[in-house]
Formats: C-alpha cells, structure tokens, sequence
C-alpha cells in the first residue's frame, strides 16, 4: 500500500469508527475517490493554500479596507435629487432641442418629448455648500463627508444589463462582479463569515438577478452570498434533524482533509473553493445567527437607523451592514428597489419617488453617522447609486415620470480616502451631458479598487487564453475624488 493510500484509508477508518452516522458521508466519498493514483499530498496544507479568502496585501496599501454599496436598483433621477438645473425649470413643458436627441435612442421616449422640470426644492448644505434636493434632508447633514459625482456616464439603457454593466463591467452574463474581483484581489478579513455579501429590500429582487453578484469565471468562492431576514439567513446552512455539531465537525474535517490531497494533486481552485466553503458553512451555523440577531444593538441605535427588528426594511440592512464589515466582510452590497419612475401609478417622480426617498434617506445617514463614531468610516468606502439616471423630458404617462438615461447621472462616496465636501463633474443646462470631469463606469470601477489599494490593470485573470480585469481595455482612476 502506498502513501496516497494509506493517507485515505486513516481519514475513513477514523472518521468512521467514531461510530457517527454522518462519517457514512466521509466513507462513500472516500471509495469514490479511491483510485490508487490520486492523493500525492500532506493533508495539512497551508491556510494561504487552502483558503482562497485568506487576507492579503494589494498592488500598494489602501486606504479603504472594506466597501459597503447601497445599490439604488432601477434609476434614481439625478434632476430630483442632487442635479439643479434653473434652465431645465425655465423649459418646462417645452420641446427639447433635436441637437440633444439627434441620433439618440430612448427605452420609451420619442424624440420630440417635452421637457419636464423637477418639483421639489433644493438646498446648499454643509461648509461645501452642496446642492442636495429636499427629498434626502438626513443625507444633506453629511454634506461634507460625502462626494458626490454628477459626470457618471455609462453606456446601456436597459435595467439589467445596465446593472450588469456597472457591477462587472460588461453587459452580458459571466464576468465576475466587483465584490468578487474585490476578494479575489484581498480576500477577507472575516473568518466565519463570507467576504462577500448582498442584502436586498424593496418590492422585489433587481433586474439581473444572481449574476449581478456572482463570481463569473473566477473561483465560485469569490460570489456574493446573499443574506434573507429571519433566523436562518443563509439558505440550506441549518444542520438537519438528529446531526449534532460533533457529528458534523467530524464529517467536515473528513471531507476537507481527503479535498485537501486532491487540491495538491490536481491544483484545480474549485477544490480550495469547496474546502472553503464546507469550513466556512460549518462556523456560520453560529456565526450569521449572531449577526442577525439585533438585540445587543442599544435602542439609541436602532432608533437612529429607524430599525424594527422584527421587520426587514433597508433600514436593517444598512445596521446589519455595519454590524458585517466589523465583523471583518470585505464587500457589502444592499439592492434597494423599486427606482424606475416612469409615471405610472406606483413609478412616478410624486408619491413612490417620496417613499423610496424616505426608506433610504434616515438609514443611509445613520449608517455614515454609525460608522464615523466607531472610527470605522475613514477605512471603510460607503457607495450609493444606480445603474443609470433619468432623462430631462418626461414620459406622457397618467403621472409624472422620466424615462432610462446614460449620459449623465449622479452617485455619491464616502469615507475610504474619499475627499468628502466636493462636488466632482458638471452637466449641461438641462443636465442632458457631461461637459466636465466625466465618470464612465470604468473609471468608477478602477477608482473603488484603488481604493482598496488594487491596481485596475494588474487586477487580471486569464480565462480562455486572454487575461480579463473588471474595467475591461478602459477605465481612470478618478483623482479628483480622492483625499
């Protein structure tokens, strides 16, 4: 008998005879796996080697550790709340010039809209005297630690390959997302709980579904996990009937040591993925629980995010957001819908555009707040936007709306080496184009894992024969943005 041999047949006869009816489990594998010329290997293999999510350095020290993204699935209008245009006001009602829509092409929209001006107020806020609509009066306190880009530029017009597109940088399926690149790049700080996690609240998932944070061509280590409201908020993690931890651990140290030779033996990265992830699953089980459970969180606390813990709101997310990233979660990401305000009933720029406001407005601003006093915010890189903004005309629905619009939008950062208090971009008159400090989405990308001390260029990965990057063949650093 020889080595690789005698290796597999210690894991079985030791897990076996512990007389768990699990370690069945660990025996059926192992005669599976047993075919005489498969194991060359120590089954102690090196944490960096066997644990694809162990922290390490980037291209150069970072000033951002961690990102939490609140994704405004859907559209939010820049023109409502955080874009002014006085002469968009003076048109209102009036066709748009056909120099601005020559050539151009709308999801709904013929060219001879009129243009709509907003009817909501603005304000300057802060020493930076920032422009922020009335609807977002909590976010407006943080005025000066924010920045907000008004040049974003991007370059699809239909909500999920839109949301694809910002996400992994290409409008189609299969390219890993951001947070995925993210922990590809530095892994995770969190021993017990995933490095990459995606909440979501609104009256639905948004458009694009799984591959928005999915891992693509990457290890399936590096995808997104996404968390439910409740007790078990991780799907099919809960032990089954009669399986006791012990029981358990046995089968995991089984299944991980017999993994452990075949990586060594083959170096297919799947493999450390599965290892990862059996380990990673067997410490959630009291792990995510104790995430989810607010009850340690002060009332001061929960009231300054508007939390009901009995309730999954955004709200909850966001606490839930910090409660992850001290925990050590590399990448966080909360899809909000629904902010596509066409003009019908329950989409349109009066009622619905209000409630979205208000759902995010108290909660985003606490979360800022929340992680500033806990001297977490100036490591940690806080994102909030959509997929794209909104157009100047309006839609001829029953209701006031706007239609998809890529030109320009506008988002906001925070914390992470961001150079809060500053205004980066300009668009026109009628906030049609950027015509100053344009942001497409390749520079946003490049610019967050900067960041997070990764270089863009550097940050690849050869899959069929070429080497891919999130950003594509583009893509800038924004240094404008950066304190």
């Amino acid at each position: 008998m020889n080595t690789e041999q005698q290796t597999l047949r210690d894991i079985t006869r030791r897990h076996f005879f512990a007389g768990c009816g699990v370690n069945f489990g660990a025996l059926g594998l192992a005669s599976l796996m047993s075919d005489g010329n498969l194991f060359a290997a120590d089954s102690k293999a090196d944490d960096r080697k066997t644990n694809p999510l162990f922290p390490r350095d980037g291209h150069f020290p970072g000033k951002a550790k961690r990102v939490i993204y609140m994704f405004m699935a859907g559209g939010p209008s820049h023109l409502e709340l955080f874009d002014y245009k006085p002469k968009l006001q003076e048109l209102d009602g009036q066709v748009i010039p056909p120099s601005y829509v020559e050539n151009k092409r709308f999801a709904f929209l013929k060219k001879d809209a009129k243009l709509l001006g907003t009817r909501r107020k603005f304000g300057k806020h802060g020493e930076s005297g920032a422009e922020i609509s009335e609807l977002l009066p909590n976010i407006s306190k943080h005025a000066d630690d924010i920045a907000i880009v008004r040049s974003m530029k991007t370059e699809v017009f239909n909500h999920g390959p839109a949301k694809m597109f910002t996400n992994t940088g290409s409008p189609r399926f299969g390219r890993p997302s951001m947070g995925a690149w993210t922990t590809y790049g530095i892994g995770s700080e969190s021993q017990n709980l995933p490095g990459f996690v995606v909440m979501h609240s609104g009256p639905r998932g948004p458009r694009g579904g799984t591959p928005l944070w999915g891992s693509g061509f990457l290890p399936t280590t590096y995808q997104g996990v996404p968390f439910l409201n409740g007790a078990d908020p991780i799907l099919n993690l809960s032990s089954p009937k009669g399986i006791g931890s012990q029981q358990q651990g046995e089968f995991v140290d089984a299944v991980s040591q017999l993994n452990a030779l075949r990586l060594k033996q083959v170096g297919d990265a799947e493999i450390s993925t599965r290892i990862a992830a059996y380990e990673m699953a067997y410490r959630m089980q009291t792990s995510a629980p104790e995430l989810m459970n607010l009850a340690g969180e002060t009332k001061e606390t929960l009231d300054l995010y508007g939390v009901d813990p009995a309730k999954p709101s955004f709200a909850r997310n966001c606490l839930l957001a910090r409660r992850l990233v001290e925990k050590g979660t590399r990448f966080v990401q909360m899809y909000h819908t629904d902010w596509d305000h066409h003009g019908n009933p329950g989409t349109n720029l009066d009622k619905p555009l209000e409630d979205r406001c208000r759902e995010v407005d108290r909660p985003a601003a606490a979360l800022l707040q929340d992680l500033k006093q806990r001297g977490l915010l100036e490591d940690t890189l806080v994102i909030w936007g959509g997929e794209f903004g909104r157009t100047p005309q309006g839609e001829p629905r029953d209701t006031a709306g706007r239609d998809h619009h890529i030109d320009a939008y506008s988002m906001w950062m925070a914390g992470g080496g961001i150079k809060g208090g500053t205004t980066v971009g300009e668009t026109d008159e009628l906030g049609y184009y950027t015509v100053k400090d344009q942001v497409h989405v390749h520079d946003f990308q490049a610019t967050v894992l900067h960041l997070l001390g990764l270089d863009h260029l550097q940050l690849t990965y050869r899959f069929q024969g070429r080497d891919f990057r999130l950003t594509d063949v583009a893509g800038n650093v924004v240094k404008k943005l950066l304190a």
